[in-house]
């Protein structure tokens, strides 16, 4: 295995298209045409379990996680929503990746499955019940985002064969300085853990300051 992983001596930039709301479920976007964001792990040889859908509008962000392979039961019992399974989203929207300490424009967001509340498959809303959702404070940030509109996130999860969907809502007031207009690049990186398969992340692994650091953040490019 190589001492720097290939993941590292590049820097990603994925485009997101512009994506109506649902017509069906109103707080999320209609992410189901849409191709999910490529998977890397094939530069240092390592088995993707979850796939990650994104899109965007003048209203906020979705995405869509959609995690197969699992044969034990979802892990979502620890009071850290860091320590469940799920995913973990870094957003800055000004994509200033010459920095190395976050500021006000940067975010930290955790969305997890509940599985207990999962209603049967045939139930009216199709098996997705509300899922778990918090914003976090990023460690060593010269500013901290502005949380007091967390409360805004939606999340919802369903089971799947092997795994389970969760579909994810920010809105625009929970992003300091979302404007497309203005920064229509935003930096980003994800983690998906899991208790059972581990973790997937975006680009390099726990040995690199990702959940602090801006400079090692891909961006996504908000296309019209």
């Amino acid at each position: 295995m190589p001492v720097v992983p290939h993941r590292f001596l590049f820097r990603f930039s994925f485009p997101v298209r512009e994506v109506a709301q649902s017509a069906t479920r109103k707080a999320f976007l209609d992410l189901d045409g849409i191709a999910p964001l490529p998977d890397l792990g094939g530069l240092d040889a390592a088995a993707p379990f979850a796939t990650l859908r994104a899109g965007w509008n003048d209203a906020g962000l979705g995405f869509r996680l959609e995690v197969s392979g699992k044969k034990m039961p979802v892990f979502a019992e620890s009071t850290d929503p860091t320590e469940n399974d799920g995913l973990q989203l870094w957003i800055d929207t000004r994509n200033t990746q010459s920095i190395h300490r976050a500021t006000r424009f940067c975010h930290q967001f955790a969305f997890w499955p509940i599985p207990n509340n999962w209603p049967k498959a045939n139930s009216k809303n199709g098996g997705s019940a509300k899922a778990g959702s918090q914003q976090l404070a990023i460690a060593l940030a010269k500013e901290d985002a502005p949380m007091s509109r967390a409360g805004l996130l939606q999340a919802t999860s369903r089971a799947r064969r092997g795994g389970y969907e969760l579909e994810l809502w920010i809105p625009a007031e929970c992003l300091q300085g979302y404007d497309r207009e203005s920064n229509p690049l935003l930096g980003f990186y994800y983690v998906v853990r899991d208790a059972e398969l581990g973790e997937q992340f975006l680009t390099v692994g726990r040995e690199f300051p990702f959940d602090h650091d801006p400079s090692l953040w891909s961006t996504l490019e908000l296309t019209k």
